[in-house]
């Protein structure tokens, strides 16, 4: 039975390892670049390494940046009381994109989790300590997923850092916008139901 040569075997595997990449579209990718003109995947490999050179995290939140500190971190714009602490610098993308958020951000690094040995001395919240201390921030917003790891990050966080003379919130779980009742599971409307408000 015919096989693939190595090097094409040896990229396969390669592209298998990113996140969100099957063997099947590992496969089809490798063969994209096998097949593609010398110019276009020696630019495909400088932009990767360029990437991956030029990026690092901010010195102060931890989100993607180019330049210390990040645009965010750097904007005097911003509300410097505010902070939402995200688990990963890419869920700030998320939280900027309506634009209605103006405060400042901070990475954890992830979620506790005991069981893949993952404490809360393996996440950032020490630096975020070391912010509250020397910064005028008056009230920390939790944007952790709702699922196991991430609501015993929020209690963590909310009972480490709720002595400090800082307002500790999390974000509303729930329904979304436009949808109905009948396609809702359980637990959101569950969510939905505790974090209800009252009419303005």
């Amino acid at each position: 039975m015919a096989s693939f040569p190595e090097p094409i075997t040896s990229l396969m595997a390669v592209l298998g390892r990113l996140p969100g990449i099957g063997p099947r579209s590992a496969e089809r990718i490798a063969l994209h670049v096998v097949q593609s003109d010398a110019p276009a995947v020696q630019e495909l490999a400088r932009l990767l390494v360029a990437a991956r050179e030029r990026i690092t995290e901010c010195s102060t939140c931890g989100a993607l940046t180019e330049k210390q500190p990040c645009e965010i971190c750097a904007d005097p714009r911003r509300d410097d009381s505010l902070v939402c602490v995200v688990e990963r610098a890419v869920d700030i993308l998320s939280i900027e994109k309506p634009a209605t958020y103006r405060g400042r951000f901070h990475v954890l690094g992830g979620k506790i989790s005991p069981l893949n040995g993952v404490g809360p001395e393996d996440l950032q919240i020490a630096s975020l300590e070391a912010r509250l201390a020397k910064e005028a921030i008056q009230e920390i917003i939790i944007a952790l997923p709702s699922d196991v790891e991430g609501d015993a990050t929020s209690f963590y966080l909310a009972q480490r850092l709720g002595p400090k003379n800082v307002k500790v919130t999390r974000i509303a779980h729930g329904l979304p916008v436009g949808s109905a009742l009948e396609f809702a599971d359980g637990l959101t409307l569950s969510k939905a139901i505790e974090g209800r408000r009252p009419f303005a």
